[in-house]
């Protein structure tokens, strides 16, 4: 492995990592050098298949059980890696769920889960994250957020506004924290080819990808190849942007 984009003695910590995004994020740290932790909260199975991909391939990881809108649980995370593995380098808040609906029939604790789960473990893992890093001056944390975080959607104003907060987060801790080499970004995707998005009714998916210039879903592996830029070195003189890998829905 040449050291471009090379993630070697680095920890990470990837949250929601049992499937979709987040798995496809955890092979790729790991196969550029990183141990992994998998954090899940529900989905155990698939949390330890993966982990037994990684070290049968040589790599270093460990599954870990936490609710991340948890402000303890994420804590607690943070820990485990840091006692597993000696350090944490990289955080990936990739955790979120959906609870879509139109917001005259969206019942307020839809509103609560999405906003926790993805807004508030953000702040929770970050917290418990920065601490660790500020220590080492060094750290990369990048927020997985959402096109419909900057563009909106119907339907969805739960979810928009947990993204959208995620990157009004990122900005503003990127700024409080880059004194000590820490920088923090956000990805906005589009339409990924995730089990999500897969169950949306077939006509619906039809007319969400004429939105997308590229004309296509993009693959949990395109997202995960922009994660593992962000954290490497190469990306040392970026912070408090977001990323886009939509396809070219959200041009600006």
């Amino acid at each position: 492995m040449t050291d471009f984009l090379s993630l070697e003695n680095k920890v990470a910590v990837v949250t929601g990592a049992s499937r979709g995004i987040g798995r496809a994020v955890a092979l790729e740290l790991s196969r550029r050098g990183a141990a992994v932790v998998v954090n899940y909260h529900n989905s155990a199975g698939p949390a330890e298949e993966l982990v037994a991909q990684l070290t049968a391939g040589g790599g270093r990881a460990a599954a870990f059980q936490a609710d991340v809108s948890s402000f303890e649980q994420a804590n607690a995370l943070i820990k485990f890696a840091v006692d597993t593995f000696g350090g944490l380098d990289i955080l990936v808040n990739n955790a979120g769920i959906t609870r879509d609906m139109v917001i005259m029939m969206m019942p307020e604790e839809d509103w609560d889960a999405v906003l926790a789960t993805n807004l508030k473990s953000t702040f929770n893992c970050s917290k418990a994250a920065v601490k660790h890093m500020m220590r080492k001056r060094y750290g990369r944390i990048i927020n997985i957020a959402s096109v419909a975080g900057q563009m909106g959607n119907p339907g969805q104003t739960n979810y928009s506004a947990s993204k959208a907060g995620q990157i009004g987060f990122t900005k503003a801790l990127a700024r409080e924290v880059a004194a000590r080499n820490i920088t923090v970004n956000a990805l906005a995707p589009g339409f990924v080819d995730t089990e999500i998005l897969n169950a949306m009714p077939e006509g619906a998916l039809e007319a969400a990808l004429k939105m997308v210039p590229l004309g296509r879903m993009a693959k949990p592996e395109e997202v995960a190849y922009a994660v593992a830029f962000l954290a490497s070195d190469q990306a040392a003189y970026i912070t408090g942007q977001v990323l886009g890998v939509d396809g070219g829905m959200a041009m600006m």
